[in-house]
């Protein structure tokens, strides 16, 4: 059992954040018709400092819910379209040389933003992809020996079609173990797919959204959510089913270290965004297979069997007894 109200006095929250949040999630779900939930873990990933891998289908808006986000947070925003002939240098950045001073000069690439979208990403080489790894882990790039850091915030979101389609390719481990989230946006229901037609393409409601939030303010909370309390018996609970998930028969890759700390975090996120800070059980259930299905890796048999990574997680989930909540008075 935990008590749910330890670090309430230490720590409070302060009332303009979920407010301020509250709004943008509106705000984008005038734009993005029938995704919330994914629109509410979008907000989780920006808040726990992580990045968003967005794997769909083409044409169910995942272009347009990051233009969303980067349309309501006022800070710079760049698209990178990832293509075959894509370079690492047009992901980075280059020296160039000035022939006038006799110097190299670093030009910035694309992903020195605040808000970076990643195009299809699945459709560059695996060495264009590489260019992504060091600045989604440690926020900066290295360019012919000089490292420089990525302006604060960075959330790189990216977008790939179903690695079956024609013209794309697997992403490395390595790198899919670097995103805090995978999820599908899917179709819209007959009802919300009505809507879309009555408003058109959508373009004129995304040109009208307005920032609501500052970099800084965003780099604020990002900072009150790592303070958000957790009890040791949710951390148990979280390494109990990451550790099931390493010894699972079927399993060729459980889950990372990299992944606990990324469900933590995502939890944490999703308590701030509920107004508390501190974590319940249902703030872990409410993340984690966007965070943790994609760090599994299923066996020829398992995948024959037709087991799916989500249905992995959802049943180790269930394997282990959840901590059950105290009052703020201490009563079960």
């Amino acid at each position: 059992m935990f008590h749910s109200s330890i670090h309430a006095e230490e720590s409070e929250l302060p009332e303009w954040a979920p407010e301020l949040l509250g709004r943008v999630i509106k705000k984008i779900g005038s734009v993005i018709v029938g995704h919330v939930e994914q629109i509410e873990l979008t907000i989780i990933a920006l808040l726990a400092g992580g990045h968003v891998l967005l794997e769909d289908v083409p044409g169910v808006g995942k272009t347009m819910l990051v233009k969303s986000v980067a349309s309501l947070i006022g800070s710079d925003f760049s698209r990178i379209q990832f293509t075959y002939d894509l370079m690492p240098g047009d992901i980075t950045g280059a020296s160039v040389y000035y022939p006038h001073t006799g110097e190299f000069v670093f030009r910035p690439g694309p992903v020195m933003a605040n808000i970076v979208l990643a195009d299809e990403i699945n459709r560059a080489s695996p060495r264009a992809q590489s260019a992504l790894l060091e600045a989604m882990e440690e926020g900066r790039v290295t360019v012919d020996g000089q490292t420089y850091a990525l302006p604060a915030p960075f959330f790189l979101m990216a977008t790939q079609n179903p690695y079956e389609y024609e013209g794309t390719s697997r992403l490395p481990e390595a790198q899919l173990d670097r995103f805090l989230m995978r999820m599908s946006l899917g179709y819209p229901t007959m009802d919300g797919e009505i809507e879309l037609l009555e408003r058109g393409t959508g373009a004129a409601t995304l040109e009208e959204l307005k920032p609501l939030m500052l970099g800084t303010e965003l780099i604020s909370m990002q900072r009150m959510v790592s303070r958000v309390f957790v009890d040791d018996t949710i951390k148990r609970y979280m390494v109990n089913v990451v550790d099931a998930s390493r010894r699972q028969k079927g399993v060729s890759l459980g889950i990372s270290p990299r992944g606990t700390l990324a469900w933590l975090r995502a939890a944490q996120a999703g308590a701030f965004l509920s107004g508390r800070m501190y974590v319940i059980p249902d703030d872990c259930l409410r993340v984690a297979v966007s965070v943790l299905a994609h760090r599994i890796h299923l066996g020829h048999e398992a995948r024959a069997a037709g087991l799916t990574q989500q249905e992995l997680v959802e049943s180790l989930l269930t394997r282990f007894e959840l901590p059950r909540q105290r009052s703020r008075k201490g009563g079960a």
